[in-house]
């Protein structure tokens, strides 16, 4: 799963991100981290970035996207990555996107946290004051000051990459200012149909493969019931067949025995008559 979180400062792109390394098994990739990182184990583009950072300026796109470059082909981010504070303008998307396709990847989701920049504020004044109130240290660019410069950054260098990953059809928003749970929660969500499926932990095409099989044993399961009727139906025609034509016979039959005692009973009526006859004619002589 790879993975890139928009937001202003404060949006909460930090903690969400170490939400889903924990729920993923993904590593979290922060420019900055990586900067302090490659700088520190000496690497070649580390100390390239070194040099350009001791000079006071800002490290190149080419420079930060050759650190991401090593680090996403350590053995820890195989699984995948979340990133957090990068791209931060387009020419660093399209490098980011070139570089996913040298190493045949490609970003599964795009998010943006969406929040309201007066509330961020507000937040923070209040955050801000309960330290002072409490003795705490604040940190230099904790302040509402600092973050309003921060807020200018972000609309004038990153927001246009909302436009880019729309344009891609990648950006999914999500309400930032929600509870943190319910943000953690639709993030979630929204990750369901790029990962695997819930059931049981398999893929979507095998379990259409498993249906597919089911639906075809079904339908030869019914076929063979049908053939069975079907047999069952042809012996049984032939024996009723001859039930039939043995009744009928025998029907036949018994009229014709009926014909024949009806016949023999008249004939047997007129002799006796004749008979009757012819002794009346012998009385009378």
């Amino acid at each position: 799963m790879r993975l890139i979180l928009l937001g202003p400062p404060g949006a909460g792109k930090g903690t969400q991100a170490q939400r889903l390394v924990a729920k993923h098994g993904i590593v979290q990739l922060s420019t900055g981290d990586m900067l302090r990182a490659a700088v520190a184990a000496g690497t070649p583009v580390g100390l390239r970035a070194k040099a350009i950072m001791d000079r006071g300026d800002l490290v190149p796109d080419e420079v930060v996207v050759a650190i991401i470059a090593d680090r996403i082909g350590q053995p820890d981010a195989k699984r995948g990555f979340v990133l957090d504070g990068f791209p931060r303008t387009v020419p660093q998307a399209e490098a980011l996107d070139r570089l996913l396709k040298q190493r045949g990847l490609a970003l599964d989701g795009v998010i943006a946290l969406k929040v309201d920049e007066g509330i961020l504020l507000k937040r923070i004044e209040t955050r801000v004051a309960e330290m002072t109130a409490r003795g705490e240290k604040v940190r230099a660019d904790d302040n509402p000051e600092a973050l309003k410069k921060r807020l200018d950054a972000y609309r004038a260098q990153t927001a246009p990459l909302v436009d880019y990953y729309t344009a891609t059809g990648q950006l999914k928003t999500i309400d930032g200012m929600a509870p943190i749970d319910a943000v953690t929660a639709a993030i979630d969500s929204l990750l369901k149909p790029a990962g695997r499926s819930r059931s049981r932990g398999k893929p979507a095409a095998t379990r259409a493969g498993r249906a597919r099989t089911a639906k075809a044993k079904t339908a030869r399961g019914r076929a063979a019931r049908r053939g069975v009727k079907k047999s069952r139906g042809k012996a049984a025609r032939p024996a009723a067949g001859r039930g039939r034509k043995a009744a009928k016979s025998a029907q036949v039959s018994r009229k014709k025995a009926g014909r024949r005692a009806a016949k023999r009973s008249r004939a047997g009526t007129r002799s006796g008559a004749r008979k009757t006859r012819a002794k009346r004619l012998t009385r009378g002589r």
